[in-house]
């Protein structure tokens, strides 16, 4: 049994107890969250896909933690200006566990 999920722009195929990394969401350690947002769903009685959603399934996660990815470095450089600057960026994550896929 899997899942196609949408949260923060993306779509991630899951399955029950997957560790995903997501955009940041609002929530703290320990809470579980609900992903309404189900675009695909595969179980015993066969394959749905949505229209855009699947209606009733949603997946439940638990949020294991709330971080921050390494630091990536982007350099600006204009010629013949004498011109240059170097601009460091960590995108926040959230990391969950995919608890229970209802469909």
């Amino acid at each position: 049994m899997f899942a196609v999920i949408e949260t923060g722009g993306k779509q991630y195929k899951v399955i029950e107890q997957d560790i995903i990394f997501v955009e940041k969401l609002d929530a703290n350690e320990g809470d579980e969250i609900v992903f309404d947002s189900v675009m695909a769903l595969s179980n015993d009685g066969g394959f749905k896909v949505g229209t855009p959603t699947v209606d009733g399934a949603k997946v439940t996660a638990k949020v294991l933690k709330n971080g921050k990815n390494k630091k990536i470095y982007v350099m600006k450089y204009k010629s013949k200006k004498n011109e240059k600057k170097k601009i460091g960026h960590r995108q926040p994550f959230t990391k969950v566990q995919i608890v229970k896929i209802e469909g």
